[in-house]
């Protein structure tokens, strides 16, 4: 018996009647019903959310920006997403009327937009105001669980959207004040320039104003000296005008008498004869004191004119009026007179001592000349006192000039110092000064000026600083053909599980015969490998050509059904052949993990743990990957090592039904009748 017979043999016996080919039918469609089905209802579920209500209600009062722009975002976003069509939109009138209609399931959800969201929107232009804008969305998983979902994600575009327009208009106007501020940092730059070059002015008239102070001390200074000499020589003329008023006061009271003595010689001419000689002498020394008195105090006048002159503290024609006043204050004098008078009295003296004879009419003549010489005498003493007087008087005066000058010496010193220190201010002021207008360009240059592209631009960029560039190397067209890789291979296993309700993997009268154990088990395999490659083909030819899969391999994608259906055949024969009706327990099982830990919805590397290793022995998870390689037009190295362990599958599958066949060979007890029957 050749394993193609054994084969026909049972395909034969199940379409022998109307009901088995029914049945082989209706088995034939069971991965189409599952698989095409499940794919049509889920094939673009997020293309039709607009059939779902929505509730919107937009409370927003508005607001007024800083620079006196009128914001509606709330409306904006309204209209924003009306324009999407993403959800059937109802605008509702209060939150508590979209509350209640969320409660009910009226509305899948609300979205609220409260009354200060646009206030909060611009509320970022304050430093101490600032707040968030919220969107209040109310959500029910009652509706359904997805939605929650769902909804997030359009949230978060809508705040995305919403927070970089406002972002960008934020920016705009941060980027505007930093062109104000440089413009400002310019003229202020500007401004200290021409500070700089004032206080350079003022550094230069510093300087001059101290160069002057130094040389109005050092005058001073000088004046000062010259004071304390004129001091020296009106102390000296003091002291002179002194002696010659005592002097003088002597002449006073020694002339008292000459009246008398003039009498007293007139009567005694003899006596005047014999001492005329001595009275000469004397009257010419007086003569001659009178005479060096008066020199010397015309040339004492003369000396302190010419050191005054000299030190500035007089000009010449000052001095020469003092020395003129002098000689005319000498011609006129008392003391001029009295020179006068005993000169001629020295002369009638002589005479006397010349004319013994004429010494009586002479003496008689002196006495009654000598009351006018003491007058003389007198006034001349009186002018010498006055002399003195004036002379105490010119020494007080320079001494209040010495003291005056000696303050104005002082003064003169601290103005300089005061001069000297303003020089030195004004020179670090000029240095700190050019330096403060060079750090304030420097500054100026540093920040920024953008233009208006520019500050466009930069707006954007700060609103929305990180974008996504997605480089999608194999990309799934929809929603359905995300799942197809995972619904066609779990269709198709469900499919041949279905086979074993109706299918025997094993004949009996296969089993009674000679043949080897492995023809056996592959004559019953094939039955199902039919089965099964007709079930994949027709599945595979309806996704495609009726939902439209479209994949980018479709052959290879035909091919690699058809090698999925070989392996998932023989492995559920197999396992029934061995384990009789308990096998259809363990492929039910095999189900299960394989539904739980093949990757098909999330990645398998989320799951727990242990079904790691469920995912690396069986089948179905490679399946689903080598299906999404073949669909989206991925890599296609991994498809051939993929296509060698779904032959190791199969030879698993065989090697089981082989051992089956051994074993049921030998008929027992429980061969005629099982324990169980499913």
């Amino acid at each position: 018996m050749t394993v193609l017979r054994l084969a026909r043999s049972e395909l034969k016996r199940m379409t022998a009647g109307l009901m088995p080919k029914l049945t082989i039918l209706a088995l034939t469609m069971v991965p189409l019903l599952y698989g095409a089905v499940y794919l049509y209802a889920n094939w673009d579920p997020y293309g039709n959310l607009d059939n779902l209500d929505a509730a919107l209600v937009v409370e927003d009062a508005g607001a007024t920006t800083s620079d006196g722009t009128r914001l509606e975002a709330g409306a904006k976003v309204a209209e924003s997403l009306a324009d999407g069509n993403v959800f059937h939109w109802v605008p509702v009138a209060t939150t508590q009327e979209a509350d209640q209609g969320v409660s009910s399931g009226d509305y899948a959800f609300a979205l609220k937009i409260p009354q200060d969201f646009s206030a909060n929107l611009v509320s970022p232009g304050s430093f101490d105001s600032a707040s968030q804008a919220m969107l209040n969305v109310t959500t029910n998983d009652a509706n359904n669980y997805l939605l929650s979902t769902i909804v997030d994600k359009l949230t978060t575009a809508v705040h995305s959207t919403v927070a970089t327009e406002v972002g960008e208009e934020t920016a705009n106007q941060l980027l505007t004040g930093f062109g104000t501020i440089h413009s400002q940092m310019v003229k202020a730059a500007d401004g200290t320039s021409h500070l700089a070059d004032g206080v350079a002015e003022l550094r230069d008239g510093a300087a001059t104003l101290h160069d002057g102070t130094s040389a109005l001390s050092s005058g001073a200074g000088e004046l000062y000296a010259g004071q304390v000499k004129l001091r020296d020589g009106a102390s000296q003329l003091t002291d002179g005008a002194g002696q010659l008023s005592s002097g003088l006061s002597t002449l006073k009271d020694k002339t008292a008498t000459l009246p008398t003595d003039s009498r007293t010689l007139a009567a005694g001419a003899a006596q005047v004869a014999a001492g005329n000689a001595q009275l000469n002498t004397k009257v010419q020394d007086v003569a001659a004191q009178l005479d060096a008195a008066d020199q010397g105090l015309l040339e004492r006048v003369v000396g302190s004119n010419s050191r005054l002159v000299a030190e500035g503290v007089l000009t010449q024609e000052q001095a020469d009026r003092i020395v003129a006043d002098l000689d005319a204050a000498a011609g006129s004098s008392p003391v001029a007179a009295a020179r006068t008078k005993i000169q001629a009295d020295a002369a009638q003296i002589q005479q006397l001592a010349s004319g013994a004879e004429a010494v009586s009419t002479g003496a008689a003549q002196l006495a009654a000349g000598t009351p006018a010489l003491r007058d003389a005498v007198s006034q001349a003493s009186s002018g010498a006192d006055q002399l003195h007087t004036g002379a105490a008087a010119l020494a007080t005066g320079q001494q209040a000039a010495l003291d005056g000058a000696g303050r104005l010496a002082e003064g003169a010193r601290k103005v300089d110092d005061g001069a000297a220190r303003l020089a030195d201010g004004t020179v670090t002021a000029a240095d700190g000064s050019r330096t403060l207008a060079d750090e304030i360009g420097k500054g100026a240059g540093q920040v920024p000026n953008p233009d208006d592209a520019q500050k466009s631009n930069l707006s954007r960029v700060m609103a929305d600083p990180v974008a996504v560039s997605n480089v999608s190397q194999a990309k799934a067209e929809s929603y359905g053909a995300g799942l197809a890789p995972f619904f066609l291979t779990l269709a198709l296993w469900i499919g041949i599980f279905m086979l074993v309700q109706a299918m025997r993997p094993i004949t009996q009268r296969a089993l009674a015969s000679n043949a080897p154990s492995w023809k056996i088990a592959v004559g019953g395999w094939l039955p199902f490998l039919a089965v099964s490659v007709v079930q994949a083909s027709l599945l595979t030819l309806v996704v495609n050509l009726a939902l439209g899969l479209d994949p980018a391999h479709p052959v290879l994608m035909w091919l690699f059904m058809l090698a999925a259906a070989m392996a998932f055949s023989a492995i559920i024969q197999g396992v029934v052949a061995l384990l009789g009706s308990p096998g259809k327990l363990v492929v039910l099982i095999l189900l299960v993990l394989q539904l739980v830990s093949s990757g098909g919805t999330f990645p398998w590397q989320t799951t727990p743990q242990p079904l790691h290793a469920v995912h690396e022995i069986l089948p179905m998870g490679y399946v689903v990957t080598g299906m999404r390689h073949l669909i989206y037009g991925a890599d296609l190295s991994m498809i051939a090592p993929t296509v060698l362990g779904l032959a190791g599958y199969t030879a698993l599958g065989v090697a089981m039904s082989t051992l089956a066949v051994r074993r049921n060979k030998y008929w027992t007890l429980k061969t005629l009748k099982p324990e169980i029957a499913v």
